[in-house]
């Protein structure tokens, strides 16, 4: 039956209690719109039935996903009072009468599920103590904190699951607006732009010892402009997608292949698995990438007046006292160094979300190739490429970041005026042969070391997920073009300054991978080279 444009079932009225109801009518998809063809779009998930919950507009506090998920799993779990009246206006399509009737099929439901566990503790069964899913309408907070649980919200003998580390930071992908990550982390590098131009040092130069005039001001660095305005919010952005697409229809594709009746709990699983890292990665990024190389870089030479570093916006102060003071550089430097720490570890958790997708796909692939009656090449060669693609882009847009802080940290010690006249005279004396002022100052250089690390751990997820997910013949030419333009950014990083005309390596890589962005294909696939029907662009 069709209802508000949604597949509309009737109560039954046959007497079940909450746990057969909800099961038959979820399966059913009740509630659900209607696909393109005109049929129901299938099945409630925990997932969707949540976030159809949370969007009705009188529900402003919205549903918890774990009380969902207790009402699929096979427990003495009920529903409280509250969240009748929201299930009901989704089994009733948002028609008031049908949803009246829905509520109190709803009710006596529940009324008769608590009837079942009152006798079943009266016969002396050891059944959990009665209460609803969870006290919903007891205060908003408890709505919203998922990693708080109540004495009611789980079984007896499940102990209840908090939110750690490695859930809250795929939560920070997963949760709420695609686009609230990546304009938090543009927000903030603008915030910076703006206290560079009122501190003075958005544009500056200073005379080195050698004669150099030297551009150093904030806005000429791309490590700080270039990268958290562009590079990782385009990182954030993809990985929101693809983990996405692989948690609300990849996986489930597949686990539906494999029999799977606990995506999203085993999803989850998989995340919390790999806590150990997150809380490593933390570890890094706060306290030795931020708090102390902030101290070695920025506050020493800033309170000692000198320094092993090559001068740049954080230290000017040192030498050009009348653009900005010594108390103004330490605040200024600080909040930028907590807000690239806070980025480079969301950064670093992309990355281990993507390895965590594609460890997961590698699993969900071998259980299945274990079934030969199971016929899913299909399904495991689209969600493969979409996989694969996706891990491409952000890997172009790691090594892009990571070049970025390189060739900041190379220009301060060369002889070039601005790194765009470094870049262009590099380029002419390959060229024209003109003189490439190659010649360098001895600083000691900690971005280059960091750079690296940015390399080498996203080119270890992309090595992964090339072997995890493109298996097979059919993979074989799209791989390698990834591959190929891969390879060749690493190189033009890696020959950051080491010879003349190392630009030109540098801007042929980067015009490919920022093509690789748009095409990562780099042309359409053959369907014979993918092995399905299908023409992937």
């Amino acid at each position: 039956m069709l209802n508000n444009g949604k597949f509309f079932l009737p109560p039954p009225k046959d007497g079940s209690d909450f746990k057969e109801l909800f099961k038959r009518t979820a399966a059913a998809g009740a509630g659900r719109p209607l696909g393109s063809d005109g049929f129901p779009a299938g099945p409630w998930t925990p997932e969707l039935l949540a976030e159809a919950i949370s969007q009705i507009d009188a529900n402003r506090i919205g549903i918890d996903l774990r009380t969902v998920q207790l009402w699929f799993q096979e427990n003495d779990k009920g529903i409280s009072t509250a969240n009748i009246r929201w299930l009901a206006r989704i089994f009733g399509c948002d028609d008031p009468v049908a949803t009246s009737e829905w509520q109190m099929e709803l009710s006596e439901a529940q009324s008769r599920l608590t009837a079942k566990r009152r006798d079943g503790r009266k016969a002396g069964s050891s059944v959990a103590p009665e209460a609803p899913d969870i006290a919903q309408n007891a205060t908003a907070p408890d709505e919203t904190m998922p990693s708080v649980g109540l004495a009611g919200d789980a079984d007896a003998k499940t102990p209840v699951r908090r939110l750690g580390l490695a859930m809250r930071s795929e939560a920070l992908f997963s949760s709420g607006s695609p686009l609230n990550l990546p304009a938090a982390v543009f927000a903030g590098a603008t915030a910076l732009g703006f206290l560079s131009y009122v501190t003075g040092v958005h544009s500056a130069s200073y005379d080195r010892m050698d004669g150099v005039v030297k551009q150093v001001g904030f806005l000429w660095a791309p490590n700080w402009t270039f990268v958290f305005m562009v590079f990782l919010p385009l990182f954030f952005v993809f990985v929101i997608e693809l983990l996405a697409f692989w948690k609300f229809e990849g996986r489930l594709k597949l686990v539906a292949q494999a029999d799977g009746t606990d995506s999203h709990d085993a999803w989850a699983r998989n995340v919390e698995s790999s806590s150990s890292t997150y809380w490593a990665v933390f570890l890094v990024c706060f306290v030795f990438a931020g708090i102390v190389q902030w101290i070695e870089v920025c506050l020493i030479p800033l309170m000692k007046g000198g320094g092993e570093y090559a001068m740049d916006w954080g230290k000017l102060a040192i030498v050009r006292p009348d653009v900005i003071s010594v108390p103004e550089a330490m605040l200024f430097t600080g909040i930028a160094y907590l807000y690239m720490a806070i980025s480079f570890y969301i950064f670093f958790a992309g990355l281990i979300l993507l390895y965590t997708i594609a460890y997961d796909f590698c699993k969900i692939r071998k259980k299945l190739e274990t079934r030969p009656e199971v016929d899913c090449r299909s399904q495991l060669n689209e969600v493969g490429l979409t996989l694969i693609r996706g891990i491409f882009r952000c890997t172009v847009l790691g090594i892009l970041v990571a070049i970025c802080m390189k060739g900041q940290s190379s220009y301060l010690t060369s002889a070039g005026e601005n790194i765009a006249a470094w870049l262009i005279r590099d380029m002419s004396a390959a060229i024209f042969g003109l003189d490439n002022l190659s010649g360098t100052i001895g600083y000691r250089m900690p971005t280059h070391y960091s750079s690296l690390l940015v390399v080498i751990s996203t080119c270890i997820v992309f090595l992964f997920g090339a072997i995890g997910l493109g298996t097979g013949n059919r993979f074989r030419v799209p791989l390698w073009k990834m591959s190929t333009v891969v390879a060749l950014l690493v190189a033009g990083y890696l020959l950051i300054g080491a010879f003349s005309g190392f630009s030109i390596l540098l801007g042929l890589g980067v015009l490919l991978a920022l093509y690789g962005l748009f095409d990562p294909a780099f042309g359409r696939w053959r369907a014979s080279e993918v092995g399905t029907n299908l023409n992937v662009s």
